[in-house]
Protein backbone atom coordinates (compact mmCIF):
# COMPACT_ATOMS: atom_id res chain seq x y z
CA UNK A 1 0.00 0.00 0.00
CA UNK A 2 3.19 2.07 1.12
CA UNK A 3 4.52 1.55 -2.53
CA UNK A 4 1.10 2.20 -3.86
CA UNK A 5 0.91 5.94 -2.56
CA UNK A 6 4.20 7.16 -3.38
CA UNK A 7 3.73 5.59 -6.84
CA UNK A 8 0.29 8.22 -6.99
CA UNK A 9 1.97 10.73 -5.24
CA UNK A 10 4.72 10.69 -8.02
CA UNK A 11 2.10 10.85 -10.78
CA UNK A 12 0.53 13.66 -9.29
CA UNK A 13 3.84 15.26 -9.08
CA UNK A 14 4.43 14.40 -13.13
CA UNK A 15 0.94 15.73 -14.15
CA UNK A 16 1.66 19.03 -12.05
CA UNK A 17 4.78 19.27 -13.94
CA UNK A 18 3.47 18.19 -17.50
CA UNK A 19 0.55 20.60 -17.11
CA UNK A 20 2.98 23.65 -16.19
CA UNK A 21 4.74 22.63 -19.37
CA UNK A 22 1.34 23.06 -21.75
CA UNK A 23 1.12 25.77 -20.07
CA UNK A 24 3.77 27.55 -20.88
CA UNK A 25 3.53 26.34 -24.63
CA UNK A 26 -0.07 27.97 -24.90
CA UNK A 27 1.07 31.00 -23.67
CA UNK A 28 3.51 31.55 -26.38
CA UNK A 29 0.93 30.49 -28.60
CA UNK A 30 -1.46 33.03 -27.07
CA UNK A 31 1.43 35.75 -27.40
CA UNK A 32 1.70 34.77 -31.53
CA UNK A 33 -1.90 34.87 -31.51
CA UNK A 34 -2.14 38.54 -30.03
CA UNK A 35 0.62 39.77 -32.60
CA UNK A 36 -1.77 38.79 -35.39
CA UNK A 37 -4.45 40.05 -33.77
CA UNK A 38 -2.33 43.25 -33.62
CA UNK A 39 -1.19 43.01 -37.03
CA UNK A 40 -4.58 41.87 -38.82
CA UNK A 41 -6.32 44.77 -37.20
CA UNK A 42 -3.91 47.49 -38.35
CA UNK A 43 -4.44 46.08 -42.13
CA UNK A 44 -7.98 46.11 -41.68
CA UNK A 45 -7.67 49.68 -41.36
CA UNK A 46 -5.29 50.20 -44.41
CA UNK A 47 -7.61 48.09 -45.91
CA UNK A 48 -10.60 50.01 -45.23
CA UNK A 49 -9.18 53.31 -46.01
CA UNK A 50 -8.11 51.65 -49.54
CA UNK A 51 -11.79 50.39 -49.93
CA UNK A 52 -13.36 53.76 -49.22
CA UNK A 53 -11.03 55.36 -51.74
CA UNK A 54 -12.07 52.68 -54.18
CA UNK A 55 -15.32 52.83 -53.65
CA UNK A 56 -15.40 56.93 -54.03
CA UNK A 57 -13.41 56.36 -57.38
CA UNK A 58 -16.21 53.83 -58.45
CA UNK A 59 -18.70 56.66 -57.80
CA UNK A 60 -16.77 59.63 -59.62
CA UNK A 61 -16.81 57.08 -62.72
CA UNK A 62 -20.46 55.97 -62.58
CA UNK A 63 -21.37 59.52 -62.45
CA UNK A 64 -19.65 60.69 -65.50
CA UNK A 65 -19.20 57.67 -66.77
CA UNK A 66 -19.40 59.03 -70.69
CA UNK A 67 -16.05 60.90 -69.56
CA UNK A 68 -13.82 57.46 -68.87
CA UNK A 69 -12.69 54.83 -71.28
CA UNK A 70 -14.09 51.37 -71.01
CA UNK A 71 -10.64 49.99 -69.44
CA UNK A 72 -11.56 52.98 -66.66
CA UNK A 73 -14.74 51.59 -66.12
CA UNK A 74 -13.59 48.08 -65.55
CA UNK A 75 -10.83 49.19 -63.63
CA UNK A 76 -13.07 51.17 -61.04
CA UNK A 77 -15.50 48.15 -60.78
CA UNK A 78 -12.60 45.65 -60.60
CA UNK A 79 -10.58 47.82 -57.74
CA UNK A 80 -14.01 48.14 -55.95
CA UNK A 81 -14.96 44.53 -55.34
CA UNK A 82 -11.50 43.51 -54.77
CA UNK A 83 -10.94 45.56 -52.40
CA UNK A 84 -14.35 44.78 -50.84
CA UNK A 85 -13.44 41.09 -50.93
CA UNK A 86 -9.81 41.78 -48.93
CA UNK A 87 -11.55 43.67 -46.59
CA UNK A 88 -14.09 41.02 -45.61
CA UNK A 89 -11.58 38.27 -46.00
CA UNK A 90 -9.54 40.18 -43.41
CA UNK A 91 -12.53 40.60 -40.71
CA UNK A 92 -13.03 36.92 -40.89
CA UNK A 93 -9.28 36.45 -40.10
CA UNK A 94 -9.61 38.51 -37.22
CA UNK A 95 -12.53 37.22 -35.80
CA UNK A 96 -10.83 33.71 -36.08
CA UNK A 97 -7.82 34.73 -34.51
CA UNK A 98 -10.14 36.72 -31.64
CA UNK A 99 -12.23 33.36 -30.98
CA UNK A 100 -9.22 31.14 -31.49
CA UNK A 101 -7.50 33.49 -28.04
CA UNK A 102 -10.61 33.38 -26.42
CA UNK A 103 -10.51 30.17 -26.39
CA UNK A 104 -6.70 29.73 -25.83
CA UNK A 105 -7.17 31.94 -22.92
CA UNK A 106 -10.04 29.70 -21.26
CA UNK A 107 -8.10 26.71 -21.91
CA UNK A 108 -5.23 28.06 -20.48
CA UNK A 109 -7.21 28.73 -17.39
CA UNK A 110 -8.73 25.60 -17.15
CA UNK A 111 -5.18 24.03 -17.22
CA UNK A 112 -3.94 26.24 -14.25
CA UNK A 113 -7.13 25.35 -11.97
CA UNK A 114 -6.00 21.37 -12.84
CA UNK A 115 -2.30 21.91 -11.96
CA UNK A 116 -2.98 23.78 -9.09
CA UNK A 117 -5.37 21.24 -8.25
CA UNK A 118 -2.42 18.61 -8.80
CA UNK A 119 0.12 20.43 -6.97
CA UNK A 120 -2.33 20.32 -3.85
CA UNK A 121 -2.87 16.75 -3.78
CA UNK A 122 0.54 15.83 -3.96
CA UNK A 123 1.17 17.70 -1.05
CA UNK A 124 -1.03 16.56 0.80
CA UNK A 125 -1.06 13.17 0.14
CA UNK A 126 1.12 12.17 3.07
CA UNK A 127 -0.15 13.05 6.42
CA UNK A 128 2.04 13.54 9.37
CA UNK A 129 3.00 9.93 9.98
CA UNK A 130 3.98 9.79 6.01
CA UNK A 131 1.21 7.46 5.48
CA UNK A 132 -0.86 8.37 2.15
CA UNK A 133 -4.33 7.99 1.24
CA UNK A 134 -4.25 5.75 -1.74
CA UNK A 135 -7.64 5.60 -2.73
CA UNK A 136 -8.40 9.26 -2.73
CA UNK A 137 -4.84 9.96 -4.29
CA UNK A 138 -5.70 7.58 -7.40
CA UNK A 139 -9.91 8.70 -7.71
CA UNK A 140 -8.23 12.37 -7.94
CA UNK A 141 -5.61 11.83 -10.28
CA UNK A 142 -8.29 9.31 -12.68
CA UNK A 143 -10.75 12.94 -12.54
CA UNK A 144 -7.72 15.08 -13.77
CA UNK A 145 -6.67 12.32 -16.52
CA UNK A 146 -10.24 12.26 -17.78
CA UNK A 147 -10.68 16.01 -17.74
CA UNK A 148 -7.40 15.85 -19.95
CA UNK A 149 -8.60 13.85 -21.98
CA UNK A 150 -12.01 15.29 -22.87
CA UNK A 151 -10.83 18.35 -23.50
CA UNK A 152 -7.94 17.20 -25.74
CA UNK A 153 -10.25 14.95 -27.71
CA UNK A 154 -12.55 18.33 -28.09
CA UNK A 155 -9.59 20.20 -29.54
CA UNK A 156 -9.23 17.64 -31.82
CA UNK A 157 -12.70 17.67 -33.24
CA UNK A 158 -12.89 21.25 -33.63
CA UNK A 159 -9.39 21.42 -35.03
CA UNK A 160 -11.12 18.63 -37.81
CA UNK A 161 -13.97 20.71 -38.00
CA UNK A 162 -12.06 23.73 -38.70
CA UNK A 163 -10.00 21.94 -41.28
CA UNK A 164 -13.14 20.49 -43.08
CA UNK A 165 -14.95 23.55 -42.85
CA UNK A 166 -13.83 27.09 -42.76
CA UNK A 167 -10.07 26.26 -43.78
CA UNK A 168 -11.41 24.47 -46.77
CA UNK A 169 -13.73 27.18 -47.71
CA UNK A 170 -11.31 30.47 -47.39
CA UNK A 171 -8.84 28.18 -49.60
CA UNK A 172 -11.14 27.55 -52.10
CA UNK A 173 -11.98 31.55 -52.23
CA UNK A 174 -8.60 32.37 -53.16
CA UNK A 175 -8.26 29.79 -56.03
CA UNK A 176 -11.52 31.65 -57.25
CA UNK A 177 -9.77 34.97 -56.81
CA UNK A 178 -7.14 33.83 -58.78
CA UNK A 179 -9.12 32.49 -61.87
CA UNK A 180 -10.89 36.07 -61.72
CA UNK A 181 -7.60 38.14 -61.67
CA UNK A 182 -6.51 35.22 -65.21
CA UNK A 183 -9.74 36.11 -66.50
CA UNK A 184 -9.91 39.36 -66.45
CA UNK A 185 -8.09 40.63 -69.70
CA UNK A 186 -8.52 37.62 -71.57
CA UNK A 187 -12.64 37.53 -70.99
CA UNK A 188 -14.04 40.33 -69.16
CA UNK A 189 -17.34 39.19 -69.21
CA UNK A 190 -16.92 35.95 -67.93
CA UNK A 191 -15.03 37.27 -65.65
CA UNK A 192 -17.43 39.73 -63.91
CA UNK A 193 -19.62 36.33 -63.99
CA UNK A 194 -16.66 34.77 -62.07
CA UNK A 195 -16.41 37.66 -59.94
CA UNK A 196 -20.25 37.88 -58.73
CA UNK A 197 -19.77 33.85 -57.67
CA UNK A 198 -16.81 34.93 -55.90
CA UNK A 199 -18.82 37.35 -53.99
CA UNK A 200 -21.37 34.85 -53.31
CA UNK A 201 -19.09 32.15 -51.79
CA UNK A 202 -17.51 34.92 -49.85
CA UNK A 203 -20.62 35.89 -47.82
CA UNK A 204 -21.41 32.04 -47.46
CA UNK A 205 -18.02 31.36 -46.07
CA UNK A 206 -18.29 34.43 -43.54
CA UNK A 207 -21.50 33.25 -42.78
CA UNK A 208 -20.01 29.82 -41.77
CA UNK A 209 -17.32 31.02 -39.74
CA UNK A 210 -19.40 32.87 -37.78
CA UNK A 211 -21.86 29.94 -37.29
CA UNK A 212 -18.31 28.29 -36.08
CA UNK A 213 -17.65 30.77 -33.93
CA UNK A 214 -21.04 30.69 -32.09
CA UNK A 215 -20.42 27.30 -32.17
CA UNK A 216 -17.22 26.99 -30.45
CA UNK A 217 -18.56 29.57 -27.70
CA UNK A 218 -21.63 31.74 -28.12
CA UNK A 219 -20.94 34.96 -26.62
CA UNK A 220 -24.92 35.25 -25.87
CA UNK A 221 -24.03 32.64 -23.12
CA UNK A 222 -21.79 35.35 -21.35
CA UNK A 223 -23.69 38.68 -22.20
CA UNK A 224 -27.57 37.20 -22.29
CA UNK A 225 -27.53 34.31 -20.31
CA UNK A 226 -28.33 30.62 -20.49
CA UNK A 227 -31.83 30.55 -21.94
CA UNK A 228 -31.71 33.50 -24.30
CA UNK A 229 -28.25 31.12 -26.32
CA UNK A 230 -29.99 27.89 -26.13
CA UNK A 231 -33.29 29.83 -27.83
CA UNK A 232 -31.21 31.42 -30.17
CA UNK A 233 -28.92 28.32 -30.73
CA UNK A 234 -32.35 25.90 -31.36
CA UNK A 235 -33.62 28.99 -33.82
CA UNK A 236 -30.41 28.65 -35.76
CA UNK A 237 -30.26 24.64 -35.97
CA UNK A 238 -34.28 24.63 -36.63
CA UNK A 239 -33.33 27.04 -40.25
CA UNK A 240 -30.08 25.11 -41.14
CA UNK A 241 -31.48 21.51 -41.01
CA UNK A 242 -35.26 22.49 -41.94
CA UNK A 243 -36.36 20.33 -38.73
CA UNK A 244 -39.12 22.07 -36.48
CA UNK A 245 -37.83 22.34 -33.15
CA UNK A 246 -39.80 22.55 -29.67
CA UNK A 247 -38.37 24.32 -27.12
CA UNK A 248 -39.66 24.26 -23.77
CA UNK A 249 -37.93 25.86 -21.16
CA UNK A 250 -38.72 26.30 -17.24
CA UNK A 251 -37.12 28.25 -14.85
CA UNK A 252 -34.78 31.33 -14.80
CA UNK A 253 -32.21 30.83 -12.08
CA UNK A 254 -28.02 31.68 -12.40
CA UNK A 255 -25.93 28.69 -12.29
CA UNK A 256 -22.28 28.81 -11.95
CA UNK A 257 -21.01 29.20 -15.54
CA UNK A 258 -19.17 25.79 -15.89
CA UNK A 259 -22.37 24.38 -15.10
CA UNK A 260 -24.21 26.93 -17.60
CA UNK A 261 -21.83 25.36 -20.51
CA UNK A 262 -22.49 22.00 -19.79
CA UNK A 263 -25.97 22.58 -20.11
CA UNK A 264 -25.35 24.31 -23.82
CA UNK A 265 -23.10 21.90 -24.63
CA UNK A 266 -26.14 19.02 -24.19
CA UNK A 267 -28.11 20.78 -26.04
CA UNK A 268 -25.80 21.48 -28.50
CA UNK A 269 -24.40 18.36 -28.98
CA UNK A 270 -27.62 16.20 -28.57
CA UNK A 271 -29.34 17.90 -31.54
CA UNK A 272 -26.51 17.58 -33.94
CA UNK A 273 -26.53 13.90 -33.54
CA UNK A 274 -29.92 14.36 -34.47
CA UNK A 275 -28.99 16.00 -37.28
CA UNK A 276 -26.56 13.80 -38.65
CA UNK A 277 -27.96 10.55 -37.39
CA UNK A 278 -31.52 10.33 -36.80
CA UNK A 279 -33.61 11.23 -40.09
CA UNK A 280 -36.31 12.78 -37.91
CA UNK A 281 -39.24 15.23 -38.89
CA UNK A 282 -39.40 16.76 -35.64
CA UNK A 283 -37.48 17.33 -32.23
CA UNK A 284 -38.70 18.33 -29.06
CA UNK A 285 -35.81 20.24 -26.29
CA UNK A 286 -37.02 21.04 -22.73
CA UNK A 287 -34.09 22.44 -20.32
CA UNK A 288 -35.53 23.04 -16.87
CA UNK A 289 -33.54 24.38 -14.60
CA UNK A 290 -36.42 24.55 -11.22
CA UNK A 291 -35.84 20.77 -11.25
CA UNK A 292 -32.91 19.60 -8.81
CA UNK A 293 -30.47 18.44 -10.30
CA UNK A 294 -31.28 20.52 -13.56
CA UNK A 295 -33.16 18.53 -16.51
CA UNK A 296 -32.25 18.04 -20.38
CA UNK A 297 -34.20 16.39 -22.61
CA UNK A 298 -34.02 15.98 -26.44
CA UNK A 299 -36.39 13.68 -27.92
CA UNK A 300 -36.76 12.79 -31.66
CA UNK A 301 -39.12 10.90 -33.74
CA UNK A 302 -36.62 9.09 -36.42
CA UNK A 303 -34.99 6.05 -36.91
CA UNK A 304 -33.44 5.39 -33.51
CA UNK A 305 -30.35 3.02 -32.89
CA UNK A 306 -29.53 0.52 -30.26
CA UNK A 307 -27.99 2.42 -27.61
CA UNK A 308 -25.29 0.19 -25.94
CA UNK A 309 -24.42 -1.16 -29.27
CA UNK A 310 -23.84 2.48 -30.71
CA UNK A 311 -22.04 4.22 -27.37
CA UNK A 312 -20.02 1.14 -26.57
CA UNK A 313 -18.15 1.21 -30.31
CA UNK A 314 -18.34 5.16 -29.17
CA UNK A 315 -16.49 4.97 -26.11
CA UNK A 316 -13.70 2.32 -27.90
CA UNK A 317 -13.23 5.44 -30.00
CA UNK A 318 -12.75 7.80 -27.44
CA UNK A 319 -13.31 10.97 -30.05
CA UNK A 320 -17.18 11.08 -30.08
CA UNK A 321 -18.82 14.20 -29.21
CA UNK A 322 -21.47 11.99 -27.15
CA UNK A 323 -18.53 10.23 -24.90
CA UNK A 324 -16.78 13.86 -24.42
CA UNK A 325 -20.46 15.08 -23.75
CA UNK A 326 -20.84 12.05 -21.20
CA UNK A 327 -17.49 12.54 -19.51
CA UNK A 328 -17.64 15.79 -18.62
CA UNK A 329 -21.80 15.54 -17.26
CA UNK A 330 -20.07 12.67 -15.13
CA UNK A 331 -17.41 14.57 -13.91
CA UNK A 332 -19.96 17.02 -12.62
CA UNK A 333 -21.84 14.28 -10.46
CA UNK A 334 -24.74 14.27 -13.48
CA UNK A 335 -25.44 10.41 -16.01
CA UNK A 336 -27.22 10.88 -19.52
CA UNK A 337 -29.57 8.00 -19.80
CA UNK A 338 -30.11 7.03 -23.50
CA UNK A 339 -33.88 5.26 -24.49
CA UNK A 340 -33.94 4.31 -27.78
CA UNK A 341 -34.84 1.46 -30.21
CA UNK A 342 -34.82 0.68 -33.81
CA UNK A 343 -37.34 3.05 -35.33
CA UNK A 344 -38.90 3.91 -32.12
CA UNK A 345 -36.84 7.41 -32.25
CA UNK A 346 -34.60 8.58 -28.77
CA UNK A 347 -35.14 10.38 -26.16
CA UNK A 348 -31.89 11.61 -24.04
CA UNK A 349 -32.44 12.60 -20.45
CA UNK A 350 -28.98 14.86 -19.20
CA UNK A 351 -29.13 14.99 -15.16
CA UNK A 352 -26.96 17.80 -14.09
CA UNK A 353 -26.37 18.74 -10.14
CA UNK A 354 -26.05 22.77 -9.68
CA UNK A 355 -23.77 21.98 -6.53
Amino acid sequence: MANESLSSVAQMQSAATELLSEIEQLRIELREIEVLIRQTSNEIERQSQKQAEASSRLRQVEANYESYTREDVRQAYANERDAQLKLLLMRSQLEQFQAKHRQLDRYIQQLRKLHDLSARMAETAVDEQGESSPRRIVSDHDAVIQTIEAQESERQRLAQQMHDGPAQSLTNLILQAEIVERLFDAEPSRARSELGQLKTSANVTFQRVRDFIFALRPMMLDDLGLLPTVRRYTQQFETVNKLPVTLTLNGDRALAPYIEVTIFRSVQELLNNVAKHANASRVQVTVDLNAEPTVVIVEDDGTGFDAAQVLARARERGSSGLITLEKRVEMLGGNINYQSATGRGTRVRVLIPST
